[in-house]
């Protein structure tokens, strides 16, 4: 039944390309569908260097910190760096969900990349512990340098580089307070404008007190400032209206680096507020880039809900538009409306992407950048590709539940219909033990298919899920027993909302009688919605042993096939 309905919906998806002319098209433009950066890829911060583009997004709790990709066409993406890759640089044992890094800002000056980004504590309630630092790099693909802080004040911070050598830095500021009164209850304003200080990268220091230069505009819960020059004006762009359906991205200027700010008469330059009709939701938190050849280009994030769901498994993405600065001085996307569009005409001449399969085999190569840990990175002593050569070894640390160090290795879903694939060799001896493949969004939603130990069968495969609590349940009747020894074959199929998980000892695969709601893995389930909830959907291998972290479990590879 599950083959079925993904080959219908293969031949519907081709039917809708063809349909929307998608390819290159005969007047030397190209026509890209977004996302460009499918998947979990939030906050993107743009630059042209030559003719090289690179974005960086955010992580949150997900290790390596930051994902850097590079493009010479705009519409084919690499991921060639992840920056943040040592304790040294970025340690988040004990980071809440949707903490870690946020919002990263990526700049050059002079033979030199500059990442700007926040690490968060915490964020629930009035506090919001957020500390901000930088690294620099002589290349993208090369070492990054160990972290010089900056401050604690907000988050979303961001280096600008003026022509006359200056270098400025801009955050936003939390505020606890409450907005009048006390003892009332009143809640606290929180987002507290745009600060800017000078910052002298000789001595590492910023220099003199902040100066609120933008309070932002009406809409509220500014956050995420970019600056720029361009001819007598430097512009600010925030993320504004929060992350959920009133996110939006919007521009102000002043001849005066300091301000005051001018905020676009339009209002934003992209949202999906009063946008019914386009695909792409939450549009927002964004920044701009100009071509070689003088075109602009608006890149923001947003979310592709599933259908008849509302719910965003694949969290927050990476969309480009088209822009261009009208004769009084705004920016104005090309299609002459403030919403987004799913596909877009580009300058330049790129080719089709492909579709997305990957199947990694542990063969003793380096892991794929997209196959990434939680929190911390994973020593050899727990994960290596040594003690069992051909295999990929993994030994049991702590539960899915927890923030500190997990044994789990995943990458991003990026398709609305996909398969994943491994297989293992694991010889549990007690129910604290536990291997396989597993869904994830958080601590406390995920789908788990894995071996473990039943003292009356013995070896056994079970499902587990958190579905927006603290508590596991156990949807099947009773675990399946299986041979004490050998591998056993583990797969995921998703169809948009529908999980389906299947095993084999053999070449014949065994469907498992449950049909899961794969749409709790989304921003919008839990408490606050899609506000606090920040990632998205991962999905790959971890081993736990919750007796005394001795217990592994061998894989011999992971496939991941994209279907629509």
């Amino acid at each position: 039944m599950v083959i079925v309905l993904i080959n219908m919906v293969i031949v519907v998806l081709a039917k809708i390309k063809e349909s929307t002319g998608s390819g290159t098209t005969s007047n030397s433009m190209n026509t890209v569908n977004n996302p460009i950066l499918p998947g979990f890829h939030p906050d993107p911060s743009i630059i042209r260097v030559g003719d090289d583009y690179y974005i960086a997004t955010s992580t949150f709790e997900w290790y390596p910190g930051v994902c850097i990709y590079h493009s010479t066409d705009l519409a084919n993406w690499e991921l060639v760096a992840q920056p943040l890759d040592r304790l040294s640089q970025l340690d988040m044992r004990g980071n809440p969900d949707s903490c870690g890094v946020w919002a990263p800002c990526l700049s050059y000056k002079d033979g030199t990349f500059y990442l700007v980004f926040t690490d968060v504590k915490r964020f629930a309630g009035d506090f919001k512990d957020t500390h901000n630092y930088y690294v620099t790099g002589d290349s993208i693909t090369g070492e990054w340098s160990d972290p010089v802080y900056l401050n604690s004040s907000g988050f979303d911070p961001s280096f600008y580089h003026d022509e006359d050598g200056q270098t400025y830095y801009l955050n936003m500021v939390w505020s606890h307070l409450p907005t009048s009164g006390r003892n009332n209850f009143s809640p606290a304003k929180y987002f507290a404008g745009m600060v800017m200080q000078k910052y002298d990268f000789e001595h590492e220091t910023l220099l003199g007190e902040p100066k609120l230069i933008y309070p932002g505009s009406s809409i509220g819960l500014s956050e995420g400032p970019h600056l720029y020059k361009r001819g007598e004006y430097y512009y600010i762009v925030v993320a504004e209206g929060g992350t959920g359906i009133h996110h939006a991205s919007t521009f102000a200027r002043s001849k005066d680096i300091w301000g005051p700010y001018e905020t676009d008469p339009q209002g934003p330059l992209v949202t999906s507020h009063f946008a019914p009709n386009t695909e792409l939701k939450r549009a927002g938190h964004g920044d701009w880039v100009q071509s070689p050849t003088g075109e602009c280009y608006f890149v923001h994030l947003c979310s592709r809900p599933l259908p008849y769901r509302g719910r965003s498994v694949m969290g927050r993405e990476t969309a480009i538009q088209p822009m261009y600065w009208n004769d009084e001085g705004w920016p104005r996307l090309s299609n002459g409306s403030q919403h987004p569009e799913t596909t877009v005409e580009l300058h330049n001449g790129v080719t089709a992407v492909p579709p997305r399969k990957q199947h990694i085999i542990f063969d003793g190569t380096d892991l794929p950048l997209n196959f990434q840990s939680l929190r911390y990175p994973l020593p050899s002593n727990v994960v290596n590709q040594t003690d069992c050569p051909g295999s990929l070894r993994m030994y049991g640390k702590e539960s899915l539940g927890s923030w500190f160090e997990q044994s789990l290795l995943a990458r991003r879903q990026q398709d609305f219909t996909f398969s994943a694939e491994t297989c293992v060799s694991f010889s549990p001896s007690s129910s604290q033990h536990m291997a396989g493949l597993v869904c994830y969004y958080n601590s406390k939603k995920y789908f788990y298919l894995h071996l473990t130990h039943d003292a009356e069968k013995g070896r056994v495969l079970d499902v587990s899920m958190c579905c927006n609590n603290w508590h596991s349940q156990y949807p099947m009747d009773a675990p399946i027993q299986l041979p004490e020894t050998g591998k056993v074959k583990l797969k995921a199929e998703v169809v948009f909302d529908k999980l389906v998980f299947s095993y084999a000892l053999d070449e014949q695969w065994i469907r498992l009688p449950l049909e899961l709601d794969y749409s709790v893995l989304s921003d919008e389930v839990g408490d606050g919605g899609a506000e606090p909830n920040f990632t998205g959907a991962f999905v790959g291998i971890c081993c736990q042993d919750l007796v005394n972290q001795t217990q592994y479990a061998d894989f011999d590879y992971f496939n991941y096939e994209g279907l629509s």
